[in-house]
């Protein structure tokens, strides 16, 4: 592979994931371009670019999936190179042959690659042959009702029937008992068809109380991968993930050395390039099996970067370049211990429901290993056409123990007004006993949370709150110059609890 040296990078993506892109981008020397919809003129990511150009209407639909667009704005750039982030167009093969044939770099993984791992029945087929561990089940999409009703009774029930043409828990359901197979199915192929344009599905046996454990991957061009180790995933709602932690509490070294060398055969497999994530579900055994392949740079990966020390998207830079990795397996090391919480503008006492706004407050938390990557600004809005995400609250230590009480430290400082989040869940998962001893599984949220142990947010009480503070200080210091510049906006918790004392 020839090097090409990458001047300007167009991110075709918004938020958080944007600005991450950026600021590696700015400290390898390379210019950067924002695109935005309408409802992200005035984002963080547009102000922090170099350059930004509008590609549409709010929706997704109109702005950030439109390849055309994105194209458009590279050639109004002169951009040579985009960068995709995660979700929108970074895991659609079409859009990385247009970037190729458009003469960008496309800053992934190979068109093929991509399709390969894309189609989950034909990544099954590949892994099958890759001798990857699997989870008993059919390598092909099923259809016909009946076929697929004898199929789960030799699988044996419960089995989980998932969607072939996408992930992120779209269009899969368990099914329990053979009565109901049919509903069960008919709902999942629905649900595929509406998320994915695809309802086939197909089975795969149903591992009881397993954990989500994912090897990060990178490939280069000349035919060395490597993996750097694993991030356990098993926190979830909706069948996604909210929180993540890097290592598993759960490996041994020999698991991990197995589940690795399984993650690089994966990649090797279908001729990967870049960063990937293969992506396994482990039983009460420390048995795992293939569950699906991410072609992209993964939501959670700054725990990965915490434990390593690698910058992922300045190694998927170098990657695209043409550059290879600058080491071997037996290089790479594990550095202490990384927990990630997703603060989402979600309802977690109404079953996470999405609760968009305005952020009248956002002040993240600071100090030794805390890092905070953020999409939305005070004052800023968690739009209603995109994820609901606010930030990504990553915490590193020495030990597991360390990490979990620096999070917990980090949540209580966290100080969010304006909107429902799931901070309140997050401090309840790291006080909980179960998360502490590291016993996790997918069923988690199922078996311990429960909505009435939260103390909910009050918006009503915030803005109280922020009157009594403004009242509280112009009564001590009651200058116009020190009336003026009382705080407008609510006070953090502690504030407030300091004051009522």
């Amino acid at each position: 592979m020839t090097h090409r040296r990458i001047q300007k990078v167009l991110i075709a993506n918004r938020g958080e994931i944007a600005v991450r892109i950026i600021r590696t981008c700015r400290e390898l020397g390379l210019a950067t371009v924002a695109v935005f919809s309408d409802a992200d003129r005035t984002a963080p990511h547009v102000r922090l670019a170099d350059e930004a150009y509008r590609i549409g209407p709010a929706p997704s639909a109109l702005s950030y999936l439109v390849p055309e667009k994105i194209l458009e704005a590279a050639r109004k750039s002169g951009a040579d190179a985009i960068h995709p982030g995660y979700g929108f167009l970074s895991e659609n093969a079409d859009f990385a042959e247009a970037c190729e044939a458009a003469g960008l770099c496309f800053i992934g993984p190979p068109a093929a690659a991509i399709r390969a791992m894309g189609d989950k029945t034909a990544a099954r087929r590949l892994m099958e042959e890759a001798g990857v561990p699997m989870a008993p089940g059919t390598t092909d999409a099923v259809e016909d009702l009946e076929a697929a009703a004898r199929l789960a009774a030799e699988i044996g029930y419960p089995v989980l029937i998932k969607a072939a043409a996408g992930g992120g828990g779209k269009g899969m359901r368990i099914v329990e008992t053979p009565e109901a197979f049919a509903r069960t199915m008919e709902a999942a192929q629905r649900e595929a068809q509406a998320a994915f344009g695809d309802g086939r599905v197909f089975l795969e046996k149903y591992i009881l109380r397993p954990r989500h454990i994912e090897f990060q991957i990178l490939a280069d061009a000349h035919g060395n991968v490597v993996h750097l180790f694993e991030r356990e995933c098993s926190i979830q709602r909706r069948h996604q993930k909210v929180i993540e932690e890097a290592p598993s509490s759960a490996l041994t070294p020999e698991v991990r050395a197995r589940m690795g060398r399984a993650a690089v055969q994966a990649a090797r497999s279908c001729g990967y390039v870049n960063a990937g994530t293969v992506e396994f579900l482990v039983d009460e055994d420390l048995n795992f099996y293939f569950m699906e392949m991410n072609t992209r740079l993964q939501v959670e990966h700054p725990v990965t970067e915490a434990v390593t020390g690698l910058d992922l998207v300045a190694e998927q830079i170098r990657i695209a370049e043409g550059a290879p990795l600058g080491y071997t397996q037996a290089e790479l090391t594990l550095h202490g211990h990384a927990v990630e919480c997703r603060v989402y503008a979600e309802d977690p006492a109404n079953d996470f429901l999405p609760a968009p706004g305005r952020l009248l407050r956002h002040a993240p938390p600071d100090g030794f290993g805390v890092r905070v990557d953020a999409g939305v600004e005070q004052g800023g809005e968690v739009q209603i056409h995109y994820d609901p995400m606010i930030a990504k609250l990553t915490t590193w230590g020495r030990t597991r123990a360390e990490a979990v009480r620096r999070m917990a430290r980090a949540l209580d400082e966290y100080d969010v007004a304006g909107v429902p989040t799931t901070i309140p869940f997050c401090r309840f998962v790291m006080a909980h006993e179960a998360f502490r001893r590291g016993d996790l599984s997918t069923h988690f949220v199922a078996d311990h949370f429960d909505p009435a142990a939260l103390t909910p947010d009050d918006p009503a009480l915030d803005r109280a709150a922020a009157v009594a503070a403004v009242l509280y200080r112009a009564a001590e210091a009651p200058t116009a110059a020190e009336v003026r510049d009382a705080p407008a906006l609510p006070p953090s918790r502690w504030q407030m609890r300091r004051w009522a004392g």
